[in-house]
């Protein structure tokens, strides 16, 4: 993996597609699996897209690991409240005041679903490109440079405090502090853990409008870069029919809504 990202380097089809192809590929995933109305329809997208995708960039297994390990407690946490809390319905069994209804399992599913979308779809795209690449594609395409750093680094802001985490609590455990055993003991090395995390991307903060200034993001003068990312018409009439076709689900929902 890439220092800063998850990036995982292969040699498939969907590594070697455009950045700006894999993007609007992505947001348009995003944006018809949240928009089709049906419960199991993020789940369908999933199945015939994003695993297929994955399949032709070799990470699949890679990518569901990476998803159950972050979206297991987010789902858990959905089906809890959305069971047990749900308000007037059809209850599955009663067990004192906890009486889950129906409405709200499908409710959960619905919402665990595009959960799940939302992570396979941003995980397979960050496993399959290159920051680097993308931020210079970005630019290629006429976009600031501002506003392609805040992209960027948005991919790479999980991975690094991620790696920050894990360089503190390895200095914690260096100084004889415990991190592992009962709840009690991890609840106690949680602050220890949160203050220089907190404190130390703070002062990231700094450090990356520095290094901003340093590159000359607010220059007027046109930029050049070593690397040329090929972009072949193909792959641009593709992102365009990646829109339309979002567009044309989009306003189905609509009228089907009406």
């Amino acid at each position: 993996m890439h220092s800063l990202s998850i990036y995982v380097a292969r040699e498939s089809g969907l590594h070697s597609l455009n950045p700006l192809t894999k993007l609007v590929l992505t947001l348009c995933i995003m944006i018809c699996g949240v928009t089709l109305p049906g419960t199991w329809d993020s789940y369908w997208v999933l199945a015939l897209v994003i695993v297929p995708l994955s399949l032709w960039g070799t990470v699949t297994k890679l990518m569901l690991r990476l998803v159950m390990k972050i979206s297991w407690p987010l789902v858990l946490s959905v089906f809890i409240i959305q069971t047990v809390f749900w308000g007037n319905g059809t209850a599955l069994f009663e067990i004192g005041p906890i009486s889950p209804k129906i409405e709200g399992v499908l409710f959960a599913v619905r919402s665990s679903g595009r959960i799940i979308l939302i992570m396979s779809d941003f995980i397979l795209f960050s496993l399959t490109t290159r920051p680097d690449t993308l931020m210079i594609s970005i630019k290629q395409a006429g976009v600031p440079s501002s506003l392609a750093y805040i992209v960027v680094t948005t991919l790479q802001l999980v991975p690094q405090l991620v790696a920050k985490a894990n360089t503190i609590l390895d200095a914690q455990r260096s100084r004889g502090m415990e991190t592992q055993g009962n709840l009690f003991t991890r609840a106690r090395a949680l602050l220890p853990l949160v203050l220089p995390l907190v404190v130390g991307s703070l002062l990231e903060v700094e450090e990356r409008a520095i290094a901003i200034e340093a590159r000359g993001f607010n220059s007027k003068r046109v930029e050049t870069s070593l690397l040329e990312i090929p972009d072949t018409q193909n792959q641009q009439h593709a992102r365009i029919g990646f829109v339309g076709i979002t567009i044309i689900l989009i306003a189905a929902r609509y009228l089907w809504l009406l």
